[in-house]
């Protein structure tokens, strides 16, 4: 039972994993990920252990130097892998971790392949990838589904595309093997043009089609449109599509992506699934949930606005929020729970660099600034600009891995009087570095490719008492070991704070309030209350660890602080 009490996972007769493959069709960014962690939510409240793996189609190995504009953000887990976006989907429905066996790509299937044919593990077969590719496919989702009960196997792109093919066959394999224990979800798009005002249902037939060129019948349809998936639709996609009726699954357009699982659950889509699978239905108990979603819409009594300064926003003539997912869910958790209208305003720090007007009067009426990840130099004086804005007018700051660096490099500039301090990354040859990349070493780092190193993955830090960051987590009760003043937070970034300027930040007033129990990485810094209200920032990123019914400590006081602030300017 989770300490929400939304979940009471028993143990079940011992039995073979079921596979609940779900697929996409007709075009992408559907939201796949969302109705498969709300399945899997579902299926988890019913009382199974419930697992899952994205099987993404590209080569990279991960999705970790993937542009955040191109992509969206990366998702960090606790062992170290950067992941799909979707895997956060995943940790936030499900409230559990997910790592390096809940995902794969192309790039890794191949490479597993070919690393095996020079090591002859094939006894001297010709190894065809028709035949072998698939069969690693195979083990990547069985390796995943291993000791749990049901094992979600969310297929990346859409059906049709080249690149995922070996993805279907792996399941038309798994399904000719064990016919009982593996069933195909199908969520496609249902478009509504706007000189018709009518719901289409041919691009999923057409999408469905697909499948069964592959040899493939989809168990369920899940619609996805502006509008509920009406009867007359489903009636002709059963009938086109050779299913029955109640299999087509309704999931329209909704304020917010929680309200998902109540409204498949309102189709019974979960107890549907595990009558395919033949499994009991087991007991759910989604008042916990429903409470929380009614929290997300009912009225609230504050309200306050959030500056991201931010660089990873434009795509074409378009703005993309994708790279800043985790952040955005985050602020938004911790909103609901703080009884918070919350207002982002995304401030794109190269025209804060500009000073352009818009740009300056976006950050002037924040009540809060976050400076989040970011790599590289494009955009980072009007970052650094911010942070000085931020400090000086004493607005509430919240820095995040290039926050924390550039708030370092900052209070060098202008308060410790190191004229041209700066990061390495940015400025090689500074004759301040105040944030610089270390001699790679095993026991901090990972390493990513050819000269690259990265702290990736769960760190301990210990945190100084008497700190604000300190007195964040002990309110909270969200310390590893509160004896020892430990915490536990993911990290992804490859620059540290120079430890040869320690004391000299220290001595104008510069706290370090969290370090690496042995004291050699500079983890958490901020300013002394009586200086600031809540100037905070951390190497590490808090913001992949906040659930849905367990917003991080940080945030929640963060947003505090702005409400403050927000009131403060009122009076």
């Amino acid at each position: 039972m989770s300490k929400h009490g939304i979940f009471s996972v028993k143990p079940q007769k011992k039995q073979p994993t079921k596979y609940v493959f779900v697929s996409g069709g007709v075009l992408s960014g559907l939201g796949k990920g969302i109705t498969a962690a709300s399945l899997g939510f579902l299926l988890k409240n019913r009382g199974y252990n419930v697992t899952n793996i994205k099987c993404e189609n590209y080569l990279n190995l991960d999705s970790g130097n993937i542009n955040p504009v191109e992509h969206g953000d990366v998702f960090l887990c606790e062992d170290g892998l950067e992941a799909d976006l979707d895997l956060g989907s995943y940790e936030r429905f499900l409230s559990q971790e997910v790592g390096a066996k809940n995902f794969t790509t192309l790039g890794q299937i191949y490479y597993s392949v070919i690393d095996s044919t020079r090591n002859l593990k094939y006894d001297g077969a010709t190894v065809d990838a028709w035949i072998y590719i698939p069969q690693e496919a195979i083990h990547k989702i069985k390796q995943a589904g291993e000791g749990s009960d049901i094992c979600l196997v969310e297929l990346g792109g859409t059906a049709g595309e080249y690149q995922n093919v070996i993805y279907y066959e792996a399941y038309r394999i798994m399904k000719l093997q064990n016919p009982k224990d593996v069933i195909h979800v199908h969520v496609t798009y249902f478009p509504n043009p706007a000189h018709i005002n009518e719901l289409k249902s041919k691009p999923t037939q057409l999408s469905v089609k697909t499948l069964n060129s592959m040899g493939i019948q989809p168990d369920f349809v899940v619609g996805r449109g502006e509008y509920p998936i009406d009867d007359k639709r489903k009636e002709k996609v059963a009938y086109y599509c050779n299913m029955a009726e109640e299999d087509v699954i309704s999931n329209q357009d909704l304020p917010s992506i929680y309200e998902v699982p109540l409204v498949l659950a309102e189709q019974n889509f979960d107890a549907k699934v595990l009558h395919k699978l033949g499994l009991p239905e087991g007991k759910p108990n989604l008042k916990p949930w429903k409470q929380f979603v009614q929290k997300i819409f009912s009225q609230k009594k504050h309200k306050t606005a959030i500056a991201i300064i931010a660089k990873y926003i434009a795509t074409g003539d378009f703005e993309l929020k994708d790279s800043y997912v985790s952040l955005i869910e985050s602020l938004d958790i911790a909103s609901w729970h703080n009884d918070i209208a919350l207002e982002i305003i995304f401030v794109n720090a190269e025209e804060l660099e500009k000073k352009n007007k818009k740009a300056l009067a976006d950050l002037q009426r924040a009540d809060g600034v976050i400076v989040p990840i970011g790599w590289g130099e494009r955009g980072v004086e009007g970052k650094i600009d911010a942070i000085r804005y931020a400090r000086e007018n004493k607005v509430p700051y919240l820095g995040l891995c290039y926050g924390m660096q550039l708030a370092s490099v900052e209070f060098a500039r202008n308060v410790c009087g190191l004229e041209g301090a700066h990061t390495t990354e940015v400025a090689p040859e500074t004759v301040y570095p105040i944030i610089h990349d270390i001699p790679f070493e095993e026991k901090y780092q990972r390493i990513k490719g050819q000269g690259a190193s990265m702290r990736l993955g769960a760190y301990d830090c210990v945190l100084k008492p008497g700190t604000l960051a300190h007195s964040i987590y002990k309110k909270h009760g969200a310390f590893k070991d509160e004896k020892q003043n430990l915490i536990s937070e993911r990290h992804r970034h490859r620059f540290e704070f120079n430890n040869d300027f320690r004391e000299l930040l220290e001595k104008h007033g510069f706290v370090i309030s969290g370090t690496s129990p042995d004291n050699f990485f500079v983890e958490m810094i901020e300013l002394p209350e009586k200086d600031h209200p809540f100037f905070i920032a951390t190497q590490a990123h808090p913001e992949y660890k906040s659930k849905p019914l367990n917003p991080h400590p940080i945030f929640v006081e963060y947003l505090a602080a702005a409400l403050k602030q927000h009131i403060n300017k009122k009076k």
